[in-house]
């Protein structure tokens, strides 16, 4: 079994900034691409950022310039660094990995979902 874990999330005002963390635990060979994705309230989930095994990245256009991920791989960890936060960022904010468990074996992670609340 595969454990993604995030953490960071709160609330913040207008222009501030979080980071956010996901450490993933259990039985890992390697893991692929990792990402964070948002649920707001009385919306569908919508990607917010992707980061591959080659650092390469991908944004959502809302946060570009804003939002900035990285990855720990020694560590299995990813982040999100989020500044100048607007309240449309108010949402819950999930962790997600690719991960080889074994040669056979390659599947999609979630986490629980960390709460961030953006105030005016």
């Amino acid at each position: 079994q595969v454990q993604l874990v995030e953490s960071g999330g709160g609330l913040v005002q207008a222009g501030g900034s979080l980071r956010l963390s996901c450490a993933a635990s259990g039985r890992i060979s390697s893991i692929n691409n990792m990402g964070w994705y948002r649920r707001a309230p009385g919306k569908e989930r919508e990607l917010v950022a992707t980061i591959t095994t080659g650092t390469s990245t991908n944004y959502a256009d809302s946060v570009k310039g804003r939002f900035t991920i990285s990855r720990d791989g020694p560590w299995n960890m990813v982040y999100l660094q989020m500044n100048n936060l607007k309240p449309q960022d108010t949402a819950i904010y999930y962790c997600t990995a690719e991960i080889r468990e074994t040669v056979a074996i390659i599947q999609r992670y979630w986490g629980q979902g960390t709460q961030v609340t953006v105030s005016s």
